[in-house]
């Protein structure tokens, strides 16, 4: 086990990358399904409290809901493929980057939605990097 795994050993509970990697997934996946049922469902009023137009929210969570399902599914698997997780990675750093944007040129949001939203982004960016790391462990393992 590298040095670099030690720290995701500790989060992860395990010194195994497959399961560290599976672990940060699933992790992902219910956070991520979760804020997409809340946006979907609740789109009027979490809207009105972030200031974000509910219609632009109710998209969001249902694209939210099915790709944290996707993330699932991987997670679910013995074995992740590679390209599918390198996928999840990689949304994730887009999203935590066009969160920030967005806010910085779009969104005019609550002072909630000033808040929630840059957290979102570092959560996703998050979740991209200890996957990211992972999956590094796992292919210098031979996994």
């Amino acid at each position: 086990m590298s040095a670099t795994t030690y720290p995701l050993a500790g989060l992860a509970r395990t010194t195994d990358p497959t399961t560290m990697l599976r672990r940060f997934l699933a992790l992902d996946a219910v956070v991520t399904a979760g804020n997409g049922v809340a946006y979907a469902a609740a789109s009027g009023p979490l809207g009105r409290f972030l200031g974000v137009d509910s219609g632009l929210l109710l998209g969001i969570g249902v694209f939210l809901a099915v790709f944290g399902a996707g993330v699932g599914y991987l997670a679910a698997r013995k074995s992740p493929p590679t390209f599918g997780v390198r996928a999840v990675i990689e949304a994730n750093t887009v999203w935590a980057v066009l969160s920030v944007v967005a806010l910085a040129v779009w969104l005019s949001p609550t002072t909630a939605g000033t808040v929630w939203i840059p957290l979102q982004a570092l959560t996703v960016g998050g979740f991209a990097a200890l996957q990211y790391m992972a999956l590094r462990a796992q292919r210098s393992q031979g996994a």
